[in-house]
């Protein structure tokens, strides 16, 4: 829906990753009024790399980490820098840097730092700056009058800070509050356990018989890494049913396995299995994802986190009652940075009124029959947010006009997947000899960057 009316609004958004970045950037393509609040130095979110000097120190057991960042010190991009980047500003190699096709973890945050200056994003950054509370200021019935107060704190001069704003995007990202299993004994097994949130090299468990929970992409990048350093590495999954590329890798290596998910811990260091098998272990790392919290967000209840679901949003973005002047940006997993390009152009757009939402009743309809079919399909709640569709991510690009994904880009993503299942040690350096992807990065899809 389109409407002829632009109004600039003041905006607030919280987080300098990648979709609050994108936030900024389209939000100020579109006139509004912008200022970004990051806890930290610089940009780049999940991708400013935070070194863990004593891994005793900060120890997940269910608590909030200050750790922010979950990278670790040898991580790899699983997907190709050509459909990494946002759609004015591609992904490019440059000279004196990583240059490869499937680059380490800085060559992403100085990416991220070149869209910064490239669209004059840093003076809208308020680095050091962690939000406390964002409230509702002015009901008026949820209309477009509503606003919100912010308040902030000023790290190094401890200064408060209280603004009011007539919209608020929250983009403070996903990979930052360890979401851990339930796990009989978990209280009583006094050994090192960590998430892997705070995992960043092998050597502190040199010698060590380690148990990885989780057969994930980092769990899968943590084992294989520790089977350099490590006695023995135990990969505990959910399924005994693993990539050729992993178990290639476990058939040759005597000192990594394979177990059923963990049964119990006991307190003498003993991992017992659900086939009824055990080890005794030095170390637990859990590969077991993380959770979404905003404790800084007070909505009155209408926004609520349940089982990994924020709800409720339409399109993983609006909550209808406060629609628009509260948003999310980068709530979804499994997914290209264009798709939250794609959310800022959207919620931009309709901030400005050059679109309009769905009505409320319209908006929960939508809600309400996407979690049915969610349920009808068996998919569990904490999935709510897995969004790993090309069409989705299409159909929903006509919210704003934003273009549909490029064949060759799909076709690079089913490659890789395809690369990685069977070559999990060897897939990232595969791809020079590939002649179908150098025809499809030379055609005319891509000559326009």
């Amino acid at each position: 829906m389109v409407s002829d009316t632009n109004q600039c609004r003041f905006v607030c958004v919280i987080g300098g990753g990648p979709s609050g970045l994108v936030s900024a950037r389209e939000l100020k393509r579109e006139g509004h009024s912008v200022v970004v609040f990051e806890q930290r130095s610089d940009v780049g979110g999940q991708w400013l790399y935070e070194p863990v000097t004593k891994v005793e120190d900060v120890l997940v057991e269910g608590s909030t980490t200050k750790v922010h960042s979950s990278v670790y010190a040898s991580l790899r991009l699983t997907s190709s820098r050509e459909i990494m980047g946002f759609s004015d500003f591609p992904f490019r190699a440059k000279k004196g840097r990583d240059m490869r096709r499937f680059p380490g973890h800085r060559e992403l945050y100085l990416y991220l730092r070149d869209y910064c200056d490239r669209f004059g994003l840093r003076e809208l950054i308020r680095f050091n700056t962690n939000v406390e509370y964002v409230g509702i200021v002015d009901s008026d019935e949820f209309g477009t009058d509503l606003k919100w107060v912010v308040r902030a704190v000023e790290k190094k001069s401890e200064k408060v800070i209280e603004e009011v704003f007539d919209a608020v995007v929250v983009a403070t990202g996903h990979y930052s509050q360890p979401r851990l299993p339930s796990i009989t004994g978990m209280d009583t097994w006094k050994r090192k356990k960590l998430h892997s949130h705070i995992y960043r090299v092998p050597e502190p468990f040199l010698g060590e018989v380690v148990v990885v929970v989780g057969n994930s992409l980092s769990g899968q990048d943590v084992s294989m890494e520790l089977v350099g350093v490590a006695k023995e590495v135990h990969l505990s999954a959910k399924s005994m049913e693993i990539s050729e590329g992993l178990s290639k890798i476990i058939s040759k290596t005597p000192s990594f396995h394979i177990h059923q998910q963990i049964n119990s811990l006991h307190e003498d260091g003993r991992v017992s299995f659900s086939d009824g098998s055990w080890i005794t272990a030095d170390t637990i790392i859990f590969c077991t994802g993380y959770s979404y919290t905003f404790p800084f967000l007070d909505t009155k209840g209408i926004v609520a986190v349940d089982d990994d679901r924020v709800e409720p949003l339409f399109e993983h973005t609006f909550p209808p009652s406060l629609a628009p002047s509260l948003s999310f940006v980068g709530i979804p997993r499994k997914i290209l940075f264009s798709f939250f390009e794609v959310q800022a152009r959207w919620i931009a757009q309709v901030l400005s009124k050059k679109r309009a939402l769905p009505s409320w009743d319209e908006m929960m309809k939508s809600i309400k029959d996407f979690y049915q079919s969610m349920e009808a399909a068996g998919v569990p709640k904490h999935k709510t947010h897995d969004v790993a569709s090309f069409e989705y991510c299409n159909k929903y690009g006509e919210y704003c006009d934003y273009p549909p994904i490029e064949q060759w880009k799909k076709e690079i993503v089913w490659a890789t997947l395809k690369n990685a299942d069977a070559n999990l040690e060897s897939y990232r350096e595969a791809w020079d000899d590939d002649e179908w992807l150098q025809q499809a990065l030379e055609s005319t899809h891509f000559d326009h960057f």
